[in-house]
């Protein structure tokens, strides 16, 4: 009979037995920010938290005090505005062209076909005061005539003069233009308008300052415009139809339908509206 062999579960004594065996090192943990977390802050001491207190409120008091105050200001100076409204009724210079005479309106034209203006104009301006208590101060006035839009004469009336209290003043100037550029359009719509019967459109602008006065309390300068439209004329004979021609006889300008408008010119530094 074949012996079995029946294994032993006794170790073999050859064999070497791990009492303590190593681990691996477990893996380390990740630190996941929380997001949610509100950042760390210090705390301050009580004299700092004192301190921005103190200073938070400073600030908001001087705004409070500012807007006040500019407040106070600008209705201070309505009530003085509707004061003054009410026991002067204060009312805006008026202006009219009285009269506009041109006696040379030349038009030359070169062999290089550019077209040159030499014109002679005389302007009569009337002025009036309808205030009963107010006086106005005008400085030196800028005259400038043009025809629709282009530049034909320019002059001043340089006397400074005074408009008293429900007073008429008349301006009286010369203006002239001398070998003035033209531009080929400008010649062309020009000569269009000398052959219509109401003449050449022209338009009057005057630049000058004024103070105004009431009682003993005196204004800043301000600067005025006044611009006058509504004027057409013809031109003496044979002046500016036909080229090199020249007349000493009057052209006088209808002016009937001339209106002025007086508008303030106030500057704040380097714009003026």
């Amino acid at each position: 009979m074949t012996d079995r062999v029946h294994p032993t579960s006794k170790p073999n004594g050859t064999g070497t037995t791990v009492r303590n065996p190593k681990l691996p090192p477990p893996p380390a943990k990740t630190q996941i920010n929380n997001l949610n977390r509100h950042p760390y802050r210090p705390n301050l001491p009580n004299y700092q938290r004192k301190r921005r207190s103190g200073l938070r409120r400073c600030f908001c008091l001087c705004c409070f005090w500012s807007v006040l105050v500019i407040i106070l200001v600008l209705l201070l100076a309505g009530i003085a505005g509707c004061v003054l409204y009410l026991l002067y009724h204060p009312q805006p210079p008026t202006f009219s062209v009285t009269s506009l005479k041109i006696s040379q309106f030349n038009l030359t034209t070169a062999s290089d076909d550019t077209t040159r203006l030499t014109s002679k104009l005389n302007l009569t301006i009337s002025t009036k005061n309808p205030n009963n208590k107010i006086v106005f101060y005008y400085d030196p006035i800028a005259i400038t005539c043009l025809s629709e839009e282009t530049q034909i004469a320019t002059g001043t009336f340089g006397n400074s003069f005074t408009s008293s209290p429900n007073n008429i003043t008349i301006i009286r100037s010369a203006i002239s233009s001398t070998s003035l550029l033209l531009e080929t359009e400008t010649v062309d719509r020009m000569r269009s308008d000398l052959k219509k019967k109401s003449g050449l459109p022209l338009k009057i602008l005057l630049d000058t300052q004024a103070t105004m006065k009431i009682e003993s309390i005196k204004s800043k300068k301000v600067g005025i415009r006044i611009k006058c439209e509504g004027i057409h004329s013809l031109i003496p004979k044979k002046g500016g139809v036909k080229s090199n021609s020249s007349s000493s006889s009057v052209a006088v300008a209808t002016v009937s339908d001339a209106k002025c408008e007086v508008d303030l010119r106030i500057k704040i530094w380097k714009w003026t509206f």
